[in-house]
């Protein structure tokens, strides 16, 4: 199974580069990366899927606005949640039927939530890997000194210099994301780092850490971050139930050994998702995608396709 690669085009001006495996006209998988990675993190998955013993999907996983060779406006209100979501609905629309799953990791997450959301009729299903529900998260940056803690690195990649500083040093402090807390990082391998150095450093001829502007112009754009002196950040933010409520089936793969979005996260998640399956994993980091594939590939056959 090979990966193939192709630039969309969408109706608003917004063009995706996107990796995809799996025959045209089957029924979709949709993948949505987080921070700091690219639509290339899935590829293990796309080839898995796309098998016909393993259902034979049409596997498609995005570069969000801002990454790869996808769209990145310079302006930072274009990295707010509607315009992020727009992206995804617009893609699933010209795939031309709902998908059968909306998997999502991180940052991913955060637009995957808002999606099922506003656009429940796009996906017949949702799957997240440890990307909080804007509800629980929001709670906790509010009330939880843990979580203030675990996410002040937000505060971090807001600053304007953020770019220049995280590629200082051959990418010194960007290493760390992959490797504090984690179970030793044995995937993050000399090839693996390469391709994230060709990420990170975007468009040949630009400043080193140029790939890097989108990502850190969504932590930029969101208020979701904690609170702190002359910024309240997500103490200043209420949203109302109805905007977190998610009424389709909906998987919750959580690694319980995330230093940045810890367990607390996912108490209470009920009260939003009614159809709820919530699997813990200990042992696992955030980059549980990367750790464990073959765990996280049976966990959302399972979920797809029960048997």
């Amino acid at each position: 199974m090979t990966i193939e690669t192709f630039q969309q085009a969408l109706p608003h001006g917004i063009s995706l580069s996107c990796r995809a495996a799996g025959e045209a006209g089957r029924p979709v998988l949709m993948f949505l990366h987080g921070f700091p990675e690219a639509a290339f993190v899935w590829d293990e998955l796309l080839e898995h899927f796309a098998r016909p013993e393993h259902g034979g999907y049409r596997c498609i996983a995005p570069n969000l606005r801002g990454y790869e060779r996808s769209s990145t406006p310079a302006d930072v209100k274009a990295y707010r949640a509607k315009p992020l979501v727009q992206d995804i609905a617009a893609l699933i629309d010209m795939s031309g039927a709902p998908l059968e799953c909306l998997v999502a990791h991180d940052w991913g997450g955060a637009v995957a939530w808002n999606l099922a959301n506003q656009f429940p009729r796009l996906t017949k299903k949702l799957a997240i890997v440890n990307s909080p529900h804007p509800g629980t998260f929001l709670r906790e940056l509010k009330s939880n000194p843990k979580q203030q803690a675990a996410s002040a690195y937000m505060n971090f990649l807001i600053r304007p210099d953020a770019e220049r500083l995280l590629a200082e040093n051959d990418y010194a402090r960007m290493w760390p994301f992959f490797t504090n807390g984690g179970a030793g990082a044995s995937w993050l391998t000399d090839a693996v780092k390469d391709r994230y150095r060709e990420i990170w450093n975007g468009p040949a001829g630009g400043p080193a850490g140029a790939g890097l502007v989108g990502g850190c112009n969504f932590y930029r754009a969101s208020p979701l971050r904690p609170p702190r002196p002359g910024d309240p950040a997500a103490a200043a933010i209420d949203l109302p139930h109805a905007m977190l409520t998610v009424d389709i089936p909906t998987l919750v793969l959580w690694a319980m050994d995330d230093v940045a979005l810890p367990p607390e996260l996912i108490d209470g998640l009920e009260q939003f998702i009614p159809e709820l399956t919530l699997e813990k994993i200990e042992g696992a980091s955030h980059w549980i995608v990367h750790e464990q594939p073959g765990l996280v590939a049976d966990r959302l056959a399972r979920f797809i396709r029960p048997q």
